[in-house]
């Protein structure tokens, strides 16, 4: 019987919960008021609705409730941390679709596939609801219409259209707000667009950011580009602000989204003071320490999320670990129940990171003067994510953990050739003397840098700018090469257009990582 009241209890506040989320969902103007004015109290709330999406699904989701039977689960009124974390290899594969939704059945009528990228080893499929994608695409325009206000805004949607998430929503999502051509990721298609509607819209393009590289290449020093107003929205992957400064020159504001394909997409994203806050920890060590602690080497993305929707936490015993996400909505077919992805990251409230900078910005007021005016831009007070990644992407070596994002910082900044790049690839390989040694894969553009001279001269520029940024972000590496000479010895291998370790055609995000060999 308490089972049964319990379950009905449940029921009538998750589904009471979930249509008041609709209310502020309605209008973007709406979504934008509720961004604006959060406050920490309402994290608790979110808290507290993450531990009824919990129990709820341990009653109706057959697979959820195997799930925590295996683990010896016991009931615990209020306690989220009584349920234990999911996962893609002992949730998702362990259990069919169907198993995996209320009810044990998937909804037909409406429901959409979409298909993960496969940058995590194989493909999966994950199946959405009609009232799901609904309320993905009325948060991405919140969001957009948020940071990229205009009356005049017309969307290149250059994400890939085929069974992946971020392309297909993502161009039914900016619809309700702006003019959308889906190209995908077609340069020529994308030149042929802009030069037909002319320098009369405020243009955003929609695209992972190796390609937002490839299209800035295509387009700078065009003489017909002249007057046009370029902005970009990212996703899929992290970006480096080297890259930001570096794609500068075209789009003149570019900000990133985080999603993933196992749990939803515009879980998070950028805003003008989550911008300066990274660029801040970028440069002033006072920051870094204040934010990151006095051991972080790595800078991460800074994002801004709402609880309500995406109440997440982190492993561990402190702030910083492996994220785990709660979706707060009966609208999901298939819940997502303390997933963790394998993300890293730190979790911080607005007042919290407000109260620091305040404390930074004693003996420097004019801190508090940027802050303030970067602030104001979108008056956003949602929670801060600081995201690392995925905790096992990296090269160790010397005892220094070596990053895709900060390779990419050496190979863009300050390189005059950075233009011939397509992308790079980070592997060990094993020499004659037994030692392995990091190796940067760097992949030219098609038809860039054809003789021998020149990809000499573009390896000698990404080798010392990789080097260099190495030595100023990471204090291991730095001891290594004071310590040890042969530190420094990383190779730059220049591979033409699909050639080497990038064999096998475009994917639609890169990878950054190479075997051993």
């Amino acid at each position: 019987m308490g089972t049964f009241l319990r379950q009905w209890m449940l029921r009538i506040l998750s589904f009471g919960l979930t249509g008041m989320y609709r209310v502020y969902r309605s209008h973007p103007a709406i979504w934008r008021a509720i961004a604006r004015n959060y406050r920490p109290w309402m994290g608790d709330f979110a808290r507290l609705h993450a531990w009824m999406t919990c129990q709820f699904a341990a009653l109706d989701v057959p697979a959820y409730r195997e799930h925590l039977e295996r683990g010896g689960w016991r009931f615990r009124w209020f306690s989220l941390a009584s349920y234990p974390p999911t996962d893609k290899v002992g949730y998702v594969k362990a259990y069919p679709e169907d198993a995996r939704c209320w009810k044990g059945r998937v909804e037909v009528a409406g429901s959409v596939v979409d298909e993960s990228s496969g940058s995590s080893g194989t493909p999966y499929n994950w199946v959405r609801s009609r009232r799901e994608l609904n309320t993905v695409h009325r948060n991405v325009a919140g969001y957009t219409s948020l940071v990229f206000p205009s009356r005049r805004l017309f969307v290149i949607n250059a994400y890939s259209m085929g069974a992946w998430a971020t392309g297909t929503n993502t161009g039914i999502a900016v619809a309700r707000i702006a003019t959308v051509k889906n190209t995908g990721p077609d340069l020529d298609k994308i030149v042929d667009t802009l030069r037909h509607f002319g320098p009369r819209y405020d243009y955003l393009v929609t695209a992972y950011p190796p390609f937002l590289k490839h299209l800035r290449d295509r387009l700078a020093g065009e003489t017909w580009f002249k007057g046009y107003r370029m902005a970009a929205m990212v996703g899929g992957e992290g970006m480096t602000e080297a890259l930001r400064d570096y794609v500068g020159d075209v789009f003149a504001k570019v900000r990133s989204g985080y999603g993933a394909s196992d749990l939803t997409i515009g879980m998070g994203g950028e805003t003008t003071f989550s911008v300066w806050l990274r660029r801040r920890i970028r440069e002033d060590a006072a920051f870094r320490t204040a934010f990151l602690g006095p051991d972080e080497q790595r800078l991460p993305m800074v994002f801004q999320y709402n609880p309500l929707e995406t109440y997440l936490e982190t492993t561990g015993e402190g702030r910083t670990g492996e994220i785990l996400c709660t979706i707060n909505s009966t609208a999901v077919m298939a819940p997502k129940l303390r997933y963790n992805i394998g993300d890293e990251g730190t979790l911080l409230s607005f007042p919290e990171a407000w109260e620091r900078i305040t404390a930074l910005a004693a003996d420097r007021p004019e801190l508090l003067e940027q802050a303030t005016r970067t602030h104001l831009r979108e008056r956003m007070q949602l929670p801060l994510l600081f995201l690392y990644g995925r905790a096992d992407s990296t090269v160790s070596y010397m005892g220094a953990n070596i990053y895709p994002q900060d390779v990419e910082y050496g190979l863009y900044q300050d390189n005059p050739l950075a233009d011939a790049i397509e992308g790079f690839a980070l592997g060990l390989e094993e020499g004659a003397d037994l030692e392995s040694r990091p190796v940067v894969h760097v992949q030219l553009r098609p038809g860039a840098v054809e003789t021998d001279p020149e990809r000499e001269q573009l390896a000698k520029a990404c080798r010392a700018g990789v080097l260099r940024h190495l030595a100023s972000c990471s204090r291991d590496f730095a001891q290594s090469m004071a310590e040890d000479a042969s530190a420094a010895e990383i190779a730059v291998r220049i591979h033409p257009h699909g050639t080497g370790p990038f064999v096998g055609g475009t994917r639609i995000k890169n990878t950054y990582l190479v075997k051993e060999s």
